[in-house]
């Protein structure tokens, strides 16, 4: 079985695409956005792409509107279906980005978290080392627990901040992955580099 992984995170733009494309560059894996809000700019499907050239699979909806899905979807006069969100059958590695948080809604009736557990795919949570990781990561792993997801472990991003790093994985009985320093410079290079110094590969299997 090739490992398959579902990315959310605590919060928006907290560097969920990136830790996603680390991870897609590592384990040789296919990227799949299920709903993409906004277009202009480089969109994650497009970020991706660029640190990893072929890895890319088409969202199944493409919003105009940059907003949370349920509401970009109602501006745009789309109705999203969430049940047919369903994970691309592919023989190979699968990492799948969310939008924002665990509780985004991807529509009035279903959240980002219903879908990950109608899905059943191990989950891993993004979060930020700053001021506020710990009630937000606990809320999120939470929220996740409660409906069933399971949860693969936390991936930190940003400065080292260990005790935060340790009291969530303790307090949320979840493992912690690493974390994925800043960089300077972000290129396919520094990024491969940067997940390789912070992360075992082997917790990914």
């Amino acid at each position: 079985m090739k490992p398959r992984f579902v990315v959310t995170g605590t919060d928006t733009d907290i560097g969920k695409s990136v830790f996603s494309a680390a991870l897609v560059q590592a384990l040789g894996a296919r990227y799949w956005k299920p709903v993409q809000s906004g277009l202009e700019g480089e969109t994650d499907t497009a970020f991706v792409e660029r640190m990893a050239p072929g890895s890319t699979l088409p969202e199944a909806w493409r919003l105009i509107t940059p907003a949370s899905p349920h509401l970009a979807a109602e501006i745009d006069g789309v109705e999203i279906d969430s049940d047919a969100l369903i994970p691309p059958d592919i023989d190979a590695p699968l990492v799948i980005e969310g939008a924002g948080g665990a509780l985004v809604p991807v529509t009035r009736q279903t959240l980002y978290a219903d879908v990950f557990a109608r899905w059943q795919i191990p989950v891993i949570v993004c979060a930020r080392t700053a001021l506020g990781t710990i009630n937000h990561s606990l809320l999120t792993i939470e929220a996740l627990r409660s409906r069933g997801v399971p949860i693969h472990g936390v991936a930190f991003i940003g400065d080292a901040v260990p005790d935060s790093e340790h009291t969530i994985a303790a307090i949320g009985k979840v493992r912690r992955l690493g974390r994925l320093a800043r960089l300077a410079a972000l290129t396919a290079e520094t990024l491969a580099d940067g997940f390789a110094a912070g992360f075992d590969l082997a917790d990914f299997a």
